[in-house]
């Protein structure tokens, strides 16, 4: 197999959005369009702080400021919430690198990549369950974002848009007026692609940071310090009512945060394929997401335990903190709100999904089209609903991703030790094709990652009735195990099964 990025290759040829990819020669026509073939050299313009204002403007968004407040809910301290928060990030974070290799490497998107492993017909499967999970996201984001100008507006009219709820629905004309027009901001970076959602992130990203080191020194301010919070002692320390139970709490709790971000570490090569060189995506990622993430943790921490001093509660939602602080602080902190949650949206749950659906019909679906796909499921999932179900969401789905990224590393690392043949990803009868365009060791090991973790699922939505302790404990692992087992399992069906 050829180490070569681009073999015998032809011209170059833009995309819809002006960007310039290699044309190569000798592939089937409806495996591909423009958005997919390998990204130009000209074209991979991303240095490592490009990378990481990308990672900054996704990590500052209202869930990852929740993360925190989840934790300390279940009865961590503030420093075993941020501790863990840091762990996560930097378990997912080898991952992010790894699979990000190829996208710099070969310039080539997350759904081609996945030919290598599942072939160009089985590809499908993983990337369209990547881009389902990226709509929830999508839809829980952008109702976030609505629901802050919401605030905003009720706020300025006096509760002028105030309401009874829908039929059907179950949220008033005003909420969904303001989710539609938050929803139809993204059509605008959906409509001009990949490098407008770079420029948001490249600017947005030291606003964004700016504004939380503010929100901290008013919290600082106004508590006089922040609070008995910061100072409160586990719940599971001796004498505190879980004395003993940490490690029943942390695994779990460890497993859903690295889920928050498996979703990205299967489709990073959607952007590190515009990385300069693999330095910069390296260092990008690895100062973009694990310190920002942990930074996030604590000022989430640190500005509750000051809200009890200031307001006598803990106000953990930032849209209700805004509310609180009243005059025009309200107005200024949501527009960071909104920013933030725009910057997190388009970059993780726009860019994956409209590949996805792309991929299932190149010809017929773009990019940018898929994009609008992507914007219409969002709206068609309740997103307002789903928001109130996102720790035992981020468990049940990293069940799946984990046993994703487990083929991909296994394939690409340890089978084809990082060579691939970029033309024959565009073939249905090339090296990657297997039976009729379904490699069946990467469909059948995805199927045995996820079968350990079914019994603690099924039980966990309440599907079945209470499941044997052994299987509770695997699905309170769920992302590693699946990752281990798919793995495992995808070498020795390849073995077998593609002689």
């Amino acid at each position: 197999m050829s180490d070569s990025t681009i073999g015998s290759t032809a011209t170059s040829v833009a995309d819809e959005f002006g960007i310039i990819h290699q044309e190569l020669v000798g592939i089937d026509g409806e495996l591909y369009n423009e958005d997919q073939l390998p990204t130009a050299p000209i074209a991979r313009t991303w240095n490592w702080v490009s990378i990481s204002a990308l990672w900054v403007g996704m990590v500052v968004c209202i869930p990852t400021y929740l993360l925190a407040s989840y934790l300390i809910g279940s009865g961590m301290s503030w420093d075993q919430a941020v501790m863990t928060i840091l762990l996560a990030n930097v378990i997912v974070l080898v991952p992010m690198v790894l699979i990000g290799h190829a996208g710099t490497k070969y310039g080539i998107p997350f759904p081609v990549l996945l030919r290598s492993s599942f072939g160009p017909a089985g590809a499908k499967i993983p990337a369209v369950a990547r881009g389902i999970v990226a709509c929830g996201w999508f839809g829980i984001q952008t109702w976030v974002g609505g629901f802050a100008i919401y605030v905003i507006l009720n706020t300025l009219t006096s509760g002028g848009l105030a309401g009874d709820p829908l039929p059907v629905l179950g949220i008033n004309a005003g909420q969904f007026a303001c989710f539609m027009a938050f929803w139809a901001l993204h059509l605008y970076f959906i409509k001009n692609g990949t490098e407008s959602i770079r420029w948001l992130e490249t600017y947005a990203a030291p606003f964004l940071l700016a504004m939380g080191l503010a929100l901290l020194a008013w919290a600082y301010v106004n508590a006089g310090g922040f609070g008995a919070m910061l100072s409160t002692p586990s719940q599971f320390a001796e004498g505190q009512p879980k004395e003993g139970q940490f490690w029943s709490i942390f695994w779990p709790s460890l497993t859903g945060m690295v889920g928050f971000w498996a979703t990205l570490a299967l489709n990073i090569p959607d952007f590190t394929r515009y990385a300069k060189s693999q330095k910069d995506q390296l260092m990008g990622q690895a100062i973009g997401l694990p310190i920002p993430m942990a930074l996030f943790a604590f000022i989430a921490s640190a500005v509750t335990s000051a809200t009890v001093v200031i307001f006598g509660e803990a106000v953990w939602n930032p849209i209700d903190l805004a509310e609180k602080m009243g005059g025009t602080s309200i107005i200024v902190a949501l527009f960071a709100l909104i920013v933030a949650t725009l910057t997190t949206n388009l970059a993780a749950n726009v860019v994956a999904p409209a590949h996805g659906f792309s991929n299932l019909s190149p010809k017929a679906i773009n990019l940018r089209q898929g994009g609008y796909i992507t914007a219409a499921i969002g709206v068609l999932m309740f997103p307002w609903i789903l928001v109130d179900h996102i720790q035992g969401w981020l468990i049940a789905y990293s069940a799946l991703l984990g046993p994703i990224a487990g083929i991909m590393l296994a394939d690409y690392y340890l089978l084809r030790k990082t060579k691939l043949n970029v033309e024959d990803l565009f073939k249905h009868n090339g090296i990657y094709s297997g039976s009729n365009g379904w490699n069946w060791a990467g469909v059948l090991a995805l199927v045995i990652g996820v079968l350990p973790n079914l019994p603690g699922f099924l039980a966990s939505v309440g599907l079945t009735g209470e499941t044997q302790e052994v299987f509770r404990t695997i699905y309170d692992y769920a992302w590693f195990v699946g990752l281990f087992v798919a793995g495992i399992a995808y070498l020795a069906l390849a073995k077998i099964l593609n002689k």
